[in-house]
């Protein structure tokens, strides 16, 4: 997977970073904290990060600096310290010029269902991330796999990120990641999606990170290809997804616990 061996066989992959592009200079201090976390921990990283959250619960939420700006910030990040970049594209639009910067496409999951996104990010060749929506079934996803398949393109990532269960609330059906595997591509668990608490807040999602290590313990032991957690220095205060993202210091005891657990069944 471009630079990244992923998928059975290889080592586990984390996909991490703030949920939006904020200032620059805060985002890229965060990306070289979380850089030398990693590197510590001896687990391949692709930062991410939104140039635009396009999927706001109200319409004065923070979106980030948009396309062009954004693209701009991960170009420098990518370029300065060497790490692959996955930021979200929402049209066929956006996606050319996305794709002359990022090394992987990632599709929303409220999106995961628009064909004309996925042919065109498809198109690119470039690796595609797709966010199984939270509406759908895992089975239901080979729909989605053939549409990206069918521009020739075998650069498929697939993410589980909770299944609506009730109103403002996700539940986590371990049996999706096996399931997923089934389709043939790599299979990512987004351990704080997972624990979000969709327009549960009003104006805003609430969310339940205390729970993110242990979803992500119990993802790596069921056999996933690679952990995507949102992280932040001071998420409390972040504009976006604060009550879902992992504070940045409490990562490296996570990875250590995923990184035991992902090399005791590798003996296996």
């Amino acid at each position: 997977m471009g630079r990244i061996p992923l998928g059975k066989g290889h080592p586990l992959v984390l996909v991490a970073g703030p949920c939006v592009i904020e200032e620059e200079g805060k985002t890229r201090r965060m990306a070289e904290i979380l850089k030398e976390i990693v590197e510590k921990a001896g687990i391949p990283l692709i930062f991410k990060s939104s140039y635009d959250k396009a999927n706001r619960s109200q319409l004065s939420s923070f979106r980030g600096p948009g396309m062009r700006g954004g693209l701009k910030i991960l170009a420098k990040i990518k370029r300065d310290l060497k790490v692959p970049v996955l930021s979200d594209v929402h049209s066929p639009q956006e996606v050319e010029e996305a794709s002359a910067v990022l090394d992987v496409l990632q599709i929303p999951a409220f999106l995961c269902r628009q064909t004309d996104l996925l042919l065109a990010a498809g198109r690119t060749m470039k690796p595609v991330n797709v966010k199984k929506g939270q509406f759908l079934a895992p089975w239901d996803m080979k729909n989605v796999v053939e549409k990206i398949e069918s521009t020739g393109n075998r650069s498929i990532l697939l993410t589980e990120r909770g299944t609506c269960f009730g109103y403002n609330n996700l539940v986590v059906d371990f049996r999706s990641l096996p399931l997923l595997s089934e389709l043939g591509y790599p299979v990512i668990f987004d351990a704080t999606h997972s624990v979000q608490l969709p327009g549960r807040l009003g104006t805003s999602s609430g969310g339940q990170r205390q729970f993110v290590p242990a979803l992500a313990r119990a993802a790596v032991a069921v056999g996933c290809d690679g952990l995507f957690l949102e992280v932040h220095e001071d998420p409390d205060r972040a504009p976006c997804d604060g009550p879902n993202m992992v504070r940045m210091q409490d990562l490296p005891a996570i990875l250590r616990s995923v990184k035991r657990i992902r090399q005791l069944f590798s003996e296996r």
